[in-house]
């Protein structure tokens, strides 16, 4: 089979969906077929020749940073060139991991070759709408037209957890919509510098220490993890709060904690290195995290992986695997979250190995992944009608209305805005 995986995000941009895509391509190649990755330019990459180099199979599209993600792009040209090297490649299905400039290219690709396209939702975008132009292009509550109009012509949706499927259904979406747990793949025998970590953050070697990992952004809640900290250390008193990760709520968080004459207990490590991660969760005694916003949650495997416990705010996807105490706690607010840390803190036993771990990780494999998803492909292929009405050369209503209310307004440099003219006149000579 010849795949073809569209997304706006790809490495080196250091995302979820960044990860989901390239675990599922791998998983996909292991199993015996073609994944082509069309995705955007990145100022860290040197644009390779197709088919040639450490990308081979990876396609860039002429990109720019995106309105409120400047670490994240949107493509504004290319799309006569894509679908002709899809037509090349001769691809049997699309599957869009994004719901701007790539997945709009990956629908028009897929309407003109007449195959199924899938899609995985991968971001519950009312939770993130303020930093799209301060929240004046689209609003919490335009979050479900925008997202309907978009799905409206696919094939299939994967939903990553029980929150986002329950939320698709919400908005109307009718899609076969199976819930599929983006996979995880660890390393075997990564090395654990934990020791070594603890000297360089100046940290004693016994000295309690909570982690947050993640994106510092203010979805994120950290500012609660902060607050929480000034009772933590009442009775646990040389208690760290690590926050590694960078993002735009880190120096109101810094002054936050200042206020609270918590300097000396909470340390801003900034970004880390991937090679890192399992050692800032092995110099952890327990991972936190007070965010609401998690389609799924990757980091708190992450955590299981390196045999730490977590402490989280409900959510169905985490409900759902948290079964003992060795995985984590789950709880509701910041008095329950002060309890469950503390709890950790004063059991040293709950960083051992336990087998309720090990079950964990291997309902969430990535082998199992890439094998469900590839199941649902052929579902979808085998349902496919290529001359149904989804499968129209002309774009819906719905989806000409998502692209007015979305790009429409995007306030574009004048170089792009030039490209996309001259695009569209392409577009007018070729009828």
């Amino acid at each position: 089979m010849n795949i073809g995986l569209f997304t706006d995000t790809y490495f080196p941009q250091i995302s979820g969906v960044s990860t989901s895509t390239q675990i599922l391509a791998q998983q996909l190649e292991n199993l015996g077929h073609n994944v082509y990755i069309f995705t955007t330019t990145d100022p860290k990459v040197k644009r390779s020749h197709y088919g040639h180099g450490s990308e081979k199979n990876i396609y860039r599209f002429s990109s720019i940073p995106y309105t409120g993600f400047k670490d994240r792009r949107i493509t504004f040209r290319g799309f006569f060139e894509a679908i002709e090297i899809a037509r090349t490649l001769r691809l049997d299905i699309i599957h869009t991991q994004t719901e701007f400039s790539l997945g709009l290219m990956g629908k028009i690709i897929a309407r003109q070759l007449k195959i199924p396209i899938v899609h995985t939702y991968h971001t519950m975008y009312q939770d993130y709408t303020h930093y799209v132009m301060n929240g004046r292009l689209i609003k919490a509550g335009g979050v479900e037209v925008i997202v309907r109009a978009y799905l409206k012509s696919v094939n299939g949706v994967i939903a990553p957890s029980q929150r986002v499927y329950d939320t698709l259904r919400g908005y109307g979406v009718d899609a076969p919509m199976p819930i599929i747990p983006t996979g995880v793949s660890f390393s075997k025998n990564m090395p654990d510098n934990s020791a070594e970590l603890r000297k360089t953050l100046k940290i004693r070697p016994r000295q309690p220490v909570i982690l947050s990992l993640g994106r510092v952004a203010f979805e994120k809640n950290i500012e609660e993890l902060i607050n929480v900290m000034s009772y933590i250390i009442n009775d646990f008193h040389n208690t760290i709060l690590v926050i590694a990760g960078d993002g735009p709520a880190r120096e109101e968080l810094e002054d936050h904690a200042k206020a609270l004459g918590l300097n000396k207990h909470v340390k801003f490590v900034g970004m880390v290195d991937h090679a890192d991660v399992y050692s800032y969760y092995r110099m952890a005694d327990v991972f936190a995290s007070p965010s609401t916003s998690e389609s799924q949650g990757l980091t708190f495997i992450e955590a299981v992986n390196a045999n730490r416990p977590f402490v989280a705010m409900s959510n169905p996807y985490l409900n759902q695997i948290t079964k003992s105490k060795f995985i984590g706690t789950i709880v509701h607010d910041n008095a329950e979250m002060t309890e469950a840390i503390e709890n950790y803190l004063s059991d040293p036993s709950f960083k051992k190995e336990n087998p309720e771990r090990d079950r964990v990780l291997k309902e969430i494999s990535a082998e199992k992944f890439g094998a469900d998803v590839l199941k649902f492909y052929q579902q979808i292929i085998n349902s496919f009608d290529p001359n149904g009405s989804k499968s129209s050369d002309e774009p819906t209503d719905e989806e000409i209305g998502y692209v007015r209310q979305l790009l429409g307004r995007l306030p574009l440099p004048k170089v792009a805005k030039r490209k996309i003219l001259k695009v569209k006149k392409e577009a007018r000579d070729n009828k």
